[in-house]
């Protein structure tokens, strides 16, 4: 028995991959084209374990899924792979158009003809696991309830565009070619092996290095916080137990204001490595907001707890002391990761 990954050297593929290794002997063949946020060294672990197979490529290579699909007979995609940062998606949308759209359709096309071969309980165990975000249903006032999986899609950047496109896609694939799909729409993930361009991780990186903590605006803008093992963990129960063709919705319970986040970190990193200059905090800069700025986001997460039973395991207090001590503890990763590339986009970004 394998399942399909793709996406899997990311942050949250490869948290996820990490740990189904741990809770499975299922093998996973792991498909990355390894952009600049895709890192293998997220699964070194893994080196020479049979029950992870790596293939570098590209989801909009349809010979190549056909390929591995035809090779290792999976009986579940699981598809991360996504361009994920808002950011970089004002500055060039193009590859995320590309990637998240043209890409869901290539996976889905390759995973329908695959399917459509299987016989008996091969195919009706099959699933294909879209894993999305909250940002496809747009920002929220102050008072508003939290978003439930019937709220209407109002996307308002490139790449919260491009997921709902994609969401889009799977419903309409189940729907007319009766693919049996699930779709999972997430809140902020943070944790081990975040890419440092997201907020926590570029706070603890800049904190560390003295450096200036850029806040968006006022900091008022405020995200519900999931840590990734926890995301990790609500997948699979959503490809054990999940309806096919429902939508549940992942989150943390875990409403904050970004301010609130960084002086978290800043608290923290007091704590855990104080630095001789003073308090973290001095460092927070505030910045011009960006384009179409999301107030609020909010998962009501009621629906996974009433059918599948789950929650998350970690609250926000246990997850980010977990988080900031994890980079504490491997400052090589976060200087590899930081490569010239890296450097310019913050440069050009940030000013």
């Amino acid at each position: 028995m394998s399942i399909l990954v793709t996406g899997g050297a990311g942050f949250i593929g490869s948290n996820f991959v990490l740990d189904w290794v741990k809770q499975s002997d299922e093998t996973v063949i792991n498909l990355d084209v390894l952009s600049y946020a895709g890192n293998l060294e997220n699964l070194k672990t893994l080196d020479g374990d049979a029950r992870h197979v790596f293939v570098k490529g590209d989801i909009c290579d349809r010979a190549l899924l056909d390929r591995l699909l035809a090779e290792h007979r999976p009986r579940a995609i699981v598809h991360f792979a996504a361009e994920s940062h808002v950011d970089r998606s004002i500055h060039g949308p193009a590859a995320f158009v590309r990637t998240n759209i043209e890409g869901t359709f290539t996976l889905l096309e390759a995973a329908r003809a695959y399917w459509g071969a299987l016989q008996g309980e091969e195919k009706a165990g099959f699933r294909f696991h879209h894993v999305s975000t909250d940002e496809v249903y747009g920002s929220l006032k102050k008072d508003d309830a939290p978003f439930t999986e019937t709220n209407p899609y109002e996307p308002n950047s490139p790449y919260s565009a491009s997921k709902a496109a994609s969401d889009h896609l799977v419903r309409a694939w189940h729907h007319t070619y009766g693919l049996p799909v699930l779709t999972s729409n997430c809140s902020n993930n943070y944790g081990p092996y975040h890419f440092p361009e997201k907020l926590i991780p570029l706070m603890i990186v800049n904190a560390l290095a003295g450096k200036p903590l850029p806040v968006y605006g006022d900091g008022q803008q405020i995200r519900d916080w999931l840590y990734v093992t926890d995301h990790a963990s609500a997948i699979r129960a959503v490809i054990a137990g999940g309806r096919v063709g429902e939508v549940y919705n992942i989150g943390g319970w875990n409403e904050m204001a970004n301010i609130d986040i960084v002086k978290t970190v800043c608290a923290l990193l007091d704590e855990l490595r104080p630095s001789a200059a003073g308090p973290y905090e001095r460092l927070i800069t505030y910045v011009t907001d960006r384009p179409g700025h999301d107030r609020r986001y909010a998962i009501d997460a009621r629906k996974i707890e009433r059918e599948l039973g789950w929650r998350p395991a970690e609250t926000f207090q246990t997850g980010i002391r977990k988080t900031v001590q994890w980079y504490l503890d491997n400052p090589d990763w976060v200087a590899r990761v930081q490569s010239g590339a890296y450097r310019d986009w913050l440069n050009k970004h940030y000013g």
